[in-house]
């Protein structure tokens, strides 16, 4: 027997034999409340979320409660953002969702081109989604549409002629 092998069965035995039954509840209590604060900032940062989204869905249009289901409010953030909302499901898969990512970030980057802000608007959202969500859902900006849908949308006639012009100023 060499000599690790031997230290390894040795301090093994020690560690083993030294602990008592107030360490091992110690442990156990432990592992436990780390378990519940995990648990409770997981729902207090979805339920963050899912207020933040909702405010932002409301300036664009879309009904606030969908920012409560947890993949549909994925596919409606791509679509906002003109991409293929069926990321949002193929997120799930391990490795493919890498992908996914980048399509979000795209999809963000529009969003962000939409309520009037800067290209490079779109880093808060890659390194701090949080604050990406609060300044979108708390500023005064409002929502402008897709560029490319609104670029390509004629003026309608029917909205003109029912529009009263010489409607007096209160």
């Amino acid at each position: 027997m060499n000599f690790v092998s031997l230290f390894a069965q040795s301090s093994e035995y020690y560690y083993y034999q030294d602990m008592n039954t107030a360490d091992s509840a110690a442990y156990a209590g432990a592992g436990l409340f780390m378990i519940l604060f995990a648990l409770i900032a997981a729902a207090v940062a979805y339920v963050a979320t899912a207020l933040l989204m909702g405010r932002i869905f409301k300036k664009a249009g879309v009904e606030s409660w969908k920012a409560w289901v947890p993949v549909y409010n994925s596919w409606v953030l791509l679509e906002l953002g003109e991409q293929k909302g069926y990321w949002a499901v193929i997120a799930l898969i391990p490795v493919v969702n890498i992908v996914a990512m980048v399509f979000t970030f795209i999809a963000m980057y529009r969003i962000g081109l939409s309520f009037g802000k800067d290209g490079a608007f779109v880093l808060l959202a890659i390194f701090l989604p949080l604050v990406w969500y609060i300044w979108l859902a708390l500023d005064n900006s409002t929502w402008k549409g897709p560029r490319q849908v609104v670029a390509s949308q004629p003026v309608s006639t029917q909205e003109e002629a029912t529009t009263p012009t010489d409607a007096p100023k209160s």
